[in-house]
Formats: structure tokens, sequence, C-alpha cells
């Protein structure tokens, strides 16, 4: 993706494994950022799951399918949330879309979102694992961002992308969800990278560790309200180590 003519920066959060947290991680993410005073998209790439309604408390009119088909225009689909200076480019839920592998069609609107040159920062959402669409997403950005657990085949997961990221990228963000304290991660984090080098990675290649949110029961009550827990319990734990994420976040992309 050509940076030069957009001020627009694209960040992918992805996870390997489901069911780890990330659309509530990316959701509040988003409002954090605005809240920085950033103008914010956020485009829900988990094809055929569609959370981020959910989480935003939205019923969009249109998706990135309507964009995709040619039935509405780039502006139609981009949705306002109640959050200012944070929109929404919604899926579908159950969405079966089939594809030619080769055709892009889901970098393009990743590409044409960029050229509007109308958001700071783009945050896409990825689905879980490592299928045609997430590998789609992750080839045309610099800044990836995985979220992961301590849980074993959640890493298991983190380290296969981290392999498939070293052929062609020079660095991963990690941030641990559901963690309790910022040494743990650290520690998890170091041993990936360890392993990594062990397995000759690419040399070139950096993991950076970003920081870790704690499990709180405030996150699943505010999502099962329909609510970010950051608005809600702006100065609970959890929302600071999420600022903590945001601030290493901003120094790492470009």
């Amino acid at each position: 993706v050509k940076k030069n003519y957009s001020k627009t920066k694209l960040i992918t959060i992805t996870s390997g494994k489901g069911g780890v947290g990330k659309s509530t991680f990316t959701a509040n993410m988003a409002f954090l950022l605005s809240k920085r005073g950033f103008s914010v998209a956020v485009l829900d790439a988990d094809i055929g799951l569609a959370n981020m309604q959910v989480l935003f408390d939205l019923k969009p009119q249109n998706t990135l399918f309507e964009y995709i088909d040619g039935t509405k225009t780039l502006d139609e689909v981009i949705t306002k949330t109640i959050y200012p200076n944070v929109n929404l480019i919604a899926g579908r839920s159950g969405y079966q879309y089939s594809v030619n592998k080769n055709s892009f069609v889901f970098s393009r609107i990743v590409k044409d979102i960029i050229s509007l040159n109308k958001f700071d920062i783009l945050l896409v959402d990825t689905g879980a694992g490592l299928n045609e669409y997430v590998k789609e997403f992750l080839s045309i950005s610099d800044n990836i961002l995985a979220i992961t657990t301590t849980d074993p085949s959640a890493l298991t997961d983190v380290y296969s992308l981290m392999k498939m990221l070293s052929m062609d990228k020079n660095k991963l963000m990690l941030s641990f969800n559901h963690t309790r304290n910022y040494q743990i991660g650290e520690t998890i984090a170091n041993s990936l990278i360890n392993l990594g080098k062990k397995n000759r990675l690419n040399n070139d290649f950096m993991v950076e560790y970003i920081g870790n949110v704690s499990t709180s029961a405030n996150i699943s009550t505010t999502g099962r309200l329909r609510k970010l827990f950051a608005n809600e319990f702006s100065s609970d734990e959890t929302t600071k180590q999420l600022q903590v994420i945001i601030d290493q976040l901003l120094k790492n992309i470009h």
C-alpha cells in the first residue's frame, strides 16, 4: 500500500485462535484512540461473523459486501457509531462469499478506504485462524497486532502466525488478553521469540510485546449490554492497561 498519498495508518488485528477477545479489544481500542483525537474507522473483516455491529450496538444499512458488489459507494457503507470519530465498515453474519482466491477483492476495500484520506487510523479486525481471507488482509499490512491468551493452543496459533509473517514482514506486535500482569505476557513473548530463533525464523523479523489486559467481569458484562468497557469504566485497571497498549502501538506504527 503506497502510504505517501494518505494520512491513514493501517493496523491489522489478528489472533490465530478464535475466542481470545480480539473484536472486543479492537472496538475498545477504536474508542480510546478517538478519545485521543484520532479519527478512526474499523473494518469488520471477520468474513461471515460480523461481531463489530453488536459491540457498537448498530444495525448497519450496508456492509462491505455491498461495496464489493458495486451496489453501494464507499461512503454509503461507512456507518457512524454513537461514539464521535469512530466509524464502522460492517460485515455480514452468515455470509458465504465465494471469491476467486487471486482477485484480492477484500484488500481492495482496505486500499480504497486508505485512499479516501479521511481517517487517521484504520483498524482491520480479521477473523480467527489463518484462512485465505485472513492471509489476504495480513499481506497488505505492515502494522500487525496479534492478540492472544496464555492458553497453549492460542500460543501454538500465534507461533504459526509468526512463522508465516516472518517470511515477508519485519515485525509483529503482540499483546495478551486475560493475562494477569504485564510480566507474564513479557515472559511468554520472550519464550516465543527464543523459539523463533531456535527454529531459525528470519533474523530480521521482530516480535514486539506491547502489553496485557487482565480478565475483568466488567468486560464481559459491558459486551453483553452492547457497550464498550473503556467508555463505561474509564478508570478501571483493564482500561488503563489498554491505554498502555495504545501508547506502545502508536510508537510502533508507521
